[in-house]
């Protein structure tokens, strides 16, 4: 198949961008929308030019690290998909790609298609832990947890981190990423002792990284490649509540 890619090229953070048009035949319907780049950025290199940088890295669909908007959808046209994990035959032959980076006050272009999203790793930081006395493991069975908050809890920490959401959301909010952290220690016994703090230490820290507020556009959950659902903001967000009421989550 032969395609069109335009693309955002930019030399650095405080470099103008713009969109690059690039012809790409010869495309295997096969391939990964990595893969493709892959052929593009060898085909460049062997002309002399300049690759397109992006982001990579496990290309399982596991790290996250894979974060494009692609034709304006984070991820692409495949539902629950990172971009690795599309493929070429989810376009037509003939095909224009519209290929950008994240776009976020919080998420600064650091070169072409990659974005610095160490805003993120700050929110996990300031309060994505949990207290747990040293020494021998407890036996598993010693802690009864309901079935439901285990799924729950599971669903949440699906979370790979990247960015999809924001990428997403009207207003560039972390709220689903942040959320899915906070619940899935919050629904778990040992992740009660910080709970109530923990969401304040993390909203607080979101709102600190720039990130814009939650409307309920519910747009972050239909580009999130792990499927997880807004009913984690309304958790979040009772928790910082409680939080609030409770003096500040001490």
């Amino acid at each position: 198949m032969k395609i069109t890619l335009e693309v955002w090229r930019q030399a650095g953070p405080s470099s103008p961008g713009k969109m690059v048009r690039y012809d790409a035949p010869d495309i295997s319907p096969d391939m990964s929308f990595l893969e493709m780049l892959d052929v593009v950025n060898e085909r460049l290199m062997e002309k002399g030019g300049d690759p397109i940088a992006f982001d990579h890295d496990c290309r399982e669909g596991i790290c996250g690290s894979c974060g494009l908007m692609i034709n304006g959808i984070a991820h692409g046209p495949m539902a629950g998909t990172a971009t690795c994990q599309l493929h070429m035959r989810s376009f037509r032959d003939g095909d224009t790609i519209v290929v950008e980076p994240w776009r976020a006050r919080a998420f600064p272009v650091i070169k072409d298609l990659v974005v610095n999203r160490s805003a993120l790793d700050r929110i996990i930081a300031a309060g994505g832990y949990i207290s747990a006395a040293t020494g021998g493991a407890r036996d598993a069975n010693e802690i009864l947890i309901p079935k439901q908050s285990v799924d729950d809890a599971m669903d949440a920490a699906a979370c790979i981190g990247c960015g999809a959401c924001v990428a997403a959301c009207p207003n560039a909010s972390a709220s689903l990423f942040t959320a899915a952290k906070i619940t899935h220690l919050g629904m778990l016994p040992q992740g009660q002792p910080e709970r109530y703090q923990r969401a304040v230490d993390m909203v607080l820290q979101m709102d600190t990284e720039g990130f814009g507020y939650c409307t309920n556009h519910a747009e972050c959950q239909d580009a999130c490649p792990k499927l997880i659902g807004i009913d984690t903001i309304a958790r979040m967000n009772r928790d910082y509540l409680k939080a609030t009421l409770r003096g500040g989550g001490k």
